[in-house]
């Protein structure tokens, strides 16, 4: 089974999708395009979103500059000390303020740096497998011939049947043995041994059993195990 690629950002080092990624660098992006009118709302309104102390007091700062600006803005004319004061805030609210926001805009649209993950999906993998390893036993214990056609429990093998990632514990090498949870090397190959000389197990408890093994692994072995005789 061919498993989904995983996802790809379209953002330079970005783990957030797409859209949210596009929609963080636009809001990052509005104080310079605004030529820094825009700044204060920019940043107020990130701070009603996250109720963030850090966005809180930002926005109050920008909008005291903010305030200051608009009224130093009627007395211009031609005072030269008036025209650099105006002109420093507007690059604050619009150069500072644009930096400041790509440099947060993560915090702002993935605080806890999740938007990437697709839990959902991993879980539908998950019960997936699962369902084919059902499937795959069904067929195994119906018909062991094809079973093993199938090469169904055969890792180590190639094929085209997917079985969910079950391991034939009677015919596969000790290499592919070790690919069940808890199956040490040391225990693959006592495994293999044991399966020589009696000539293979029919279930989990037994071959826990017979070949000695922690008793804690036998609920593990029964989910990914299969015994084709």
């Amino acid at each position: 089974m061919n498993e989904p690629a995983p996802y790809e950002s379209r953002v330079p080092s970005d783990s957030m999708p797409p859209g949210r990624a596009a929609l963080s660098v636009t809001w990052a992006a509005l104080p310079f395009l605004s030529l820094g009118y825009a700044t204060p709302f920019t940043f107020a309104a990130a701070a009603l979103w996250r109720r963030n102390v850090h966005l809180l007091v930002s926005s109050g700062v920008y909008i005291g500059v903010f305030a200051l600006m608009l009224y130093l803005l009627p007395g211009l004319g031609g005072d030269d000390a008036s025209q650099r004061t105006v002109g420093l805030l507007m690059f604050v609210l619009a150069v500072v303020g644009c930096g400041h926001a790509f440099v947060i805009r993560r915090r702002v649209f993935d605080p806890h740096g999740l938007s990437g993950v697709d839990n959902e999906a991993v879980v539908e993998r998950v019960k997936r497998r699962r369902l084919l390893r059902e499937k795959a036993r069904e067929l195994a214990a119906a018909d062991p011939g094809l079973a093993k056609e199938l090469r169904i429990g055969r890792p180590d093998l190639p094929r085209q049947y997917n079985d969910g990632g079950l391991v034939d514990v009677n015919h596969a090498p000790a290499k592919a043995l070790t690919l069940l949870p808890g199956i040490t090397p040391e225990l693959a190959e006592k495994i293999e041994r044991v399966r020589a000389e009696t000539g293979g197990f029919m279930s989990a408890e037994e071959l826990s059993a017979v070949a000695g093994l922690p008793p804690d692994l036998t609920g593990d072995l029964v989910d990914y195990a299969v015994f084709i005789r």
